[in-house]
């Protein structure tokens, strides 16, 4: 069974920086991509960043792409988001994903599997 557990969330003032963690487990995901998506309240959710897990090939969406780089440990099954110059815009619920797929195509349709979520607030 697929576990994705997500952690690294917090407070943090505006201009700041937080990592955010998600640990894998229950396969190999040789022929999955893995990324992050977030959602504010009353928002569509959204995706931010993905890898494929194989290649290493990365996708970010505009709207972080400069400020936030993912990375993975394939020696720990882990996914990394590393996000700088944090904005209060960017307060969200931050969820790890999973599906069989490659990092351009993570946000075709919903993914196969999801962590519990972490809380991200950026304050002024």
């Amino acid at each position: 069974q697929v576990q994705l557990v997500e952690s690294g969330g917090g407070l943090v003032q505006a201009g700041g920086s937080l990592r955010l963690s998600c640990a894998a487990s229950g396969r190999t995901f040789s022929r999955y991509a893995i990324g992050w998506f977030r959602q504010a309240p009353g928002k569509e959710r959204e995706l931010l960043a993905a890898i494929t897990w194989s290649s290493g090939i990365t996708y970010y969406a505009d709207s972080v792409k400069g400020r936030f780089t993912i990375s993975r440990d394939n020696a720990k099954n882990t996914l990394y988001l590393q996000m700088n110059s944090l904005k209060p815009e960017d307060t969200a619920v931050y969820y790890c994903a999973a599906d069989r797929t490659t990092a351009q195509n993570m946000g075709v349709h919903a993914p196969d599997y999801w962590g519990q979520g972490t809380q991200v607030t950026v304050s002024s």
